[in-house]
């Protein structure tokens, strides 16, 4: 997926604020599901929601107004509850890395409380339905 930097991204220095690298994520996820079929709206009218449990980033070279960013992310289920996403972070033209990071997210139902991965989800996105305890 890409990102454009704006000049509303960027901080009184030119470089994009350390914490547009989360929206940029989060923008990551949404399309990562729906290219894999699924929808926000439609999980949500079907009981399934979810909340970030863990996020981190790692900075390795800053990113001024007018770039064009690459965001690749790829998903695991870590067990019968969570996902985490995994993303990279370059500038188009360079390739050069930007940011690497994950978000782990957990299902939870309406009431926000903890459930399981329904298979479809799991299907869909071509994770194991079945896990092993390690």
């Amino acid at each position: 997926m890409e990102v454009r930097v704006y000049y509303e991204d960027t901080d009184c220095g030119g470089v994009v604020y350390y914490a547009n690298y989360l929206k940029y994520f989060e923008r990551a996820r949404t399309h990562y599901l729906e290219t894999h079929g699924l929808s926000i709206a439609t999980l949500v009218q079907e009981g399934t929601e979810f909340r970030v449990t863990r996020a981190e980033l790692a900075y390795r070279s800053p990113a001024t107004y007018g770039e064009i960013l690459v965001v690749e992310t790829t998903v695991a289920a870590d067990r019968r509850i969570s996902l985490t996403f995994s993303h990279v972070i370059r500038e188009r033209t360079s390739e050069r890395m930007i940011v690497e990071g994950s978000a782990t997210l957990v299902a939870v139902d309406t009431k926000g409380k903890i459930k399981r991965l329904p298979p479809p989800i799991l299907e869909a996105l071509g994770l194991p339905l079945v896990f092993t305890s390690s």
